[in-house]
């Protein structure tokens, strides 16, 4: 009782400026945290070393390569050193095409893979949160956990406003229809 009426002159000294005219506590009932799951993928990598399979090899190469070094190598010399000359250059020839139409390959190559999997975590977002005032029960969301009690905030609600209000228009009806409302 003696809340209340300490309540209501503060009120009326002070009026009501929209805030909290009034601060008081309120013991809390219960306290439940809110979390949401949140999912942070990350990229896992892995590097995988495989065999190459041997390909056809190709004669074209050494067979173009023979031709061409037996060519040039008619030109050197004469007699049995031509031939001689010739036969060396179509093998040098046939070993130098096939190098170029078959390059060396590697016997393996590293190959990565990488894949996404999920990271899912609870965060704490606030805390649901029931307290209990002049003997209503209230719920409401917190950014932290209250502990014992939480502080409220009481408003007077201008009812009179509105009734004085009210009574100037009925004044005011009253008058337009000619009557008077001081005698």
């Amino acid at each position: 009782m003696k809340k209340k009426l300490l309540f209501i002159t503060l009120i009326a000294l002070y009026g009501n400026s929209g805030a909290a005219d009034f601060i008081d506590t309120a013991r809390v009932v219960s306290s439940t945290p809110i979390y949401e799951r949140v999912n942070e993928p990350r990229r896992e990598c892995s590097v995988e070393t495989v065999q190459s399979a041997p390909q056809e090899r190709s004669i074209g190469g050494s067979l173009i390569g023979g031709i061409a070094g037996g060519l040039l190598g008619s030109q050197v010399g004469g007699g049995h050193g031509n031939t001689v000359a010739t036969a060396a250059g179509a093998i040098a020839g046939a070993i130098v095409g096939d190098r170029v139409g078959n390059p060396a390959q590697s016997g393996s190559q590293q190959i990565q893979h990488c894949r996404d999997i999920d990271n899912y975590r609870d965060v704490l977002k606030g805390y649901r949160v029931t307290y209990r005032y002049n003997g209503k029960q209230t719920t409401t969301t917190m950014p932290y956990q209250p502990g014992a009690t939480v502080k409220v905030g009481i408003s007077l609600i201008q009812e009179q406003q509105q009734s004085y209000r009210d009574n100037q228009q009925y004044d005011q009806n009253v008058q337009d229809r000619g009557y008077r409302s001081d005698n």
